[in-house]
């Protein structure tokens, strides 16, 4: 097989190891501007979900505060072979959710785990 380090042939510049497999994760801490309800919460919140899952093919989902009302914890994971496509995914949806209005995004927590990992 060319570019196979088992048979001495050097690979091209930018070929992606296809054992390797890197997973991104984010974690939101929203605070929810004028909610005065778990259901004015759910309004708030599944919307935000919904587009970071249609937009960019994420798993995505609210992972905590599910029991205050102006709390919010959204999980996300992005799978991929390259570290600089799941970096770029990962760019653009903390950028997403740091433009809502109807949110204040108080911290983000960015991991990302390898094969090594």
């Amino acid at each position: 097989m060319y570019g196979s380090k088992r048979h001495g042939f050097p690979r091209p510049h930018g070929w992606l190891d296809p054992s390797c497999m890197y997973v991104g994760t984010l974690s939101f801490d929203l605070l929810l501007g004028d909610v005065r309800s778990l259901k004015e919460k759910r309004s708030v919140v599944r919307p935000i979900v919904a587009e970071l899952h249609r937009k960019f093919a994420v798993s995505v989902a609210e992972v905590g505060d599910q029991d205050l009302h102006r709390r919010a914890t959204i999980g996300l994971a992005v799978v991929s072979g390259d570290t600089g496509h799941l970096t770029e995914v990962m760019d653009r949806c903390e950028r997403l959710v740091a433009a809502r209005p109807e949110v204040e995004l108080l911290s983000v927590r960015r991991r990302l785990h390898g094969d090594d990992d």
